[in-house]
């Protein structure tokens, strides 16, 4: 992988999506490859069987070579699963030089992610929300600034540690080396909301295979995630109960057929279905379809907004909804959002991007898509990655080298 090129890698329940990004001087993104294959070894976002989602990486990233012409090493990998956690904290220093520095944000940062973690979980993110230097809040960015006291307000993203093991072992036994572990939900932001919505408060559900996430915004900085272990798999084994077809008929059936909303299908409108263990066809209503999806989109979304009310953070989401990933493309979504949450809502395709537009430009691909915006903007940050934590003497050789680096 060059400087130029950044690679996300989304290890979904449903699909492995590799793609790749080249950045222009001019700072946009372009979509050079993209790869895409099923996943078979996870679970609601978590890692079940490690051989086979090795598997489904590897044919991933190969068509994505193929297509970018390049050779892929390292790669930004999404994380989701009901095990990730957030959770806010606030951090206070006196500033021994009056003058807000680089250590000085770092000490804060620091200080504010202090808290007691159980061993079995580990820190994916610490995201500062905003820095108050004596009594001044609201500062994004407080460096060259006077004051005697700085304090921030950070939002903490913790997940299991076996969960992001497996994920980094998964890439590494697929050959590729992994800059970063990113929320996805907080990549997809990256990809499909605007600046006016993060300032204006924004609330962005993303609706995969196995999990549904939820980032709420406001002020332009993160103020809530949570992860919901329910998804389109959860849709589709509805539709395989109540119409009594195979989960793999029943899928195909949800995408051909299905609407989250049976008001929209007409009363005549018939449907085949294939009958488990090889019987005769049958033929149903597609109106029965439609009541079955209805009953689990709106149980999904008025779980979302319980989150949102419990949060807290509720009165902020003042310029709506924004649903994104696979499920979302299903008709009728975003109908059955403005009656659950009674606000404005619209699916999030990927923006901002150059390159291959017509090819990624699915809600389904928006993780991956910002798993690439993440990494442009993580490189630019200089941001000190974990790469590939195989043994404790690895860490303590880069950084003694860091040292010597830092110390020229």
């Amino acid at each position: 992988m060059t400087e130029e090129l950044v690679v996300g890698l989304d290890i979904g329940t449903s699909k492995i999506c590799a793609v790749v990004g080249e950045v222009r001087p001019d700072g946009m993104v372009e979509i050079v490859g993209m790869g895409s294959h099923p996943s078979i070894g996870l679970r609601k976002g978590v890692v079940v069987n490690i051989d086979s989602t090795v598997n489904s990486i590897r044919e991933a990233v190969e068509e994505a070579e193929t297509m970018a012409g390049c050779e892929i090493s390292s790669v930004f990998a999404g994380i989701a699963g009901g095990h990730v956690k957030g959770f806010n904290s606030h951090g206070v220093i006196a500033l021994k030089n009056r003058e807000v520095g680089k250590r000085d944000i770092e000490r804060v940062i620091d200080a504010a992610r202090a808290v007691a973690i159980p061993m079995d979980r580990e820190v994916i993110h610490t995201l500062p929300q905003e820095f108050i230097v004596d009594d001044q809040a609201g500062i994004s960015d407080p460096s060259g600034m006077s004051g005697v006291r700085l304090e921030v307000k950070v939002h903490i993203v913790t997940g299991a540690v076996t969960s992001a093991q497996n994920i980094i072992r998964c890439a590494n036994r697929a050959g590729l080396d992994v800059y970063d572990i990113v929320l996805e939900s907080l990549a997809s932001s990256e990809a499909v909301l605007t600046d006016e919505e993060r300032n204006l408060g924004v609330a962005l559900v993303d609706f995969g295979g196995g999990t549904t996430d939820l980032a709420i915004f406001s002020q332009g900085s993160i103020k809530h995630t949570s992860v919901l272990a329910l998804g389109g798999d959860n849709l589709t084994n509805d539709v395989a109960i109540g119409i009594r077809t195979p989960f793999k008929e029943a899928e195909k059936i949800k995408i051909k057929y299905g609407c989250a909303l049976s008001s929209l299908i007409g009363k005549d409108e018939t449907i085949e279905v294939p009958s488990v263990g090889g019987g005769k066809p049958r033929i149903i209503s597609r109106e029965l379809l439609g009541e079955i999806l209805e009953l689990r989109v709106a149980e999904t979304f008025e779980l979302i907004q319980q989150e949102m009310i419990k949060s807290g953070y509720d009165d902020l989401v003042i310029s709506g909804v924004v649903a994104t990933g696979g499920s979302s493309l299903l008709p009728g979504v975003p109908e059955i959002i403005e009656q659950v949450f009674n606000m404005p809502s619209r699916i999030g395709y990927p923006i901002n991007i150059g390159g291959l537009k017509d090819i990624i430009n699915s809600p389904m691909y928006s993780t991956a898509v910002g798993l690439v915006l993440h990494g442009v903007h993580a490189q630019h940050s200089e941001k000190k990655f974990r790469i590939r934590d195989t043994n404790i003497f690895n860490k303590v050789i880069s950084r003694m080298k860091r040292w010597f680096v830092n110390g020229d």
